[in-house]
């Protein structure tokens, strides 16, 4: 796959997302994309960018409706193909959105969709700890908040649940691993935590 460079993918998701949280969440999807295809032997690259890149379009085409071929993310899929973006990745982003139709066929489009919403439940549950860090975040908080209704409301369990068994992981390892992950990279997500009182 000919691949553009990260920083020219950047530049791209920063022209179109102003949102902070928003190019937060790709981030943490991203670097939870990087882990998983060195776990699997998968390209990096390729994985990283589908996750650095999913959500690009979302706040200039948020796609309320959910239509499977206006809006994100299927406008953003055609902003990409245009600049020459490879197939299995433009499959991976359109799949992470079920109401595409796309099937998630690949390992990276399984992957990208059992990380999307499992990164968003994980900085929230950090966002609630005193320390505001996912350095204090564990699977056994994170299936707790689950469990909780009325916490982090915009994730949806079921993907969670559905992705993780999709790629063919358990729920709870896969949990410790995208946290892991987030943690690598956890002051670029703002999840490094406040500093402790000076003793």
């Amino acid at each position: 796959m000919t691949l553009p460079s990260r920083d020219t993918a950047h530049a791209l998701m920063c022209e179109y997302t102003a949102s902070d949280s928003l190019r937060k969440h790709m981030y943490a999807v991203e670097v939870a994309m990087r882990a998983y295809a060195r776990h699997f032997g998968e390209d990096e690259e390729a994985w990283g960018l589908a996750g650095l890149m999913h959500d690009f379009d979302y706040e200039r085409f948020p796609n309320a409706a959910h239509s499977p071929d206006q809006e994100h993310p299927a406008e953003g899929v055609r902003i990409l193909r245009g600049l020459g973006y490879p197939e299995p990745v433009l499959e991976a982003i359109l799949g992470h959105a079920s109401y595409s139709g796309v099937p998630r066929v690949t390992r990276m489009a399984k992957a990208l969709f059992a990380v999307d919403e499992l990164t968003g439940l994980i900085t929230a549950t950090a966002l609630v700890r005193p320390s505001r860090s996912v350095h204090e975040v564990d699977p056994r908080s994170v299936q707790k908040k689950m469990k909780d209704k009325a916490f982090a409301r915009g994730v949806n369990r079921e993907d969670v649940v559905n992705g993780a068994a999709d790629l063919g992981v358990e729920l709870e390892p896969h949990i410790r691993f995208v946290i892991d992950a987030m943690r690598s990279i956890a002051p670029a997500l703002g999840l490094e935590g406040t500093p402790g009182p000076v003793a």
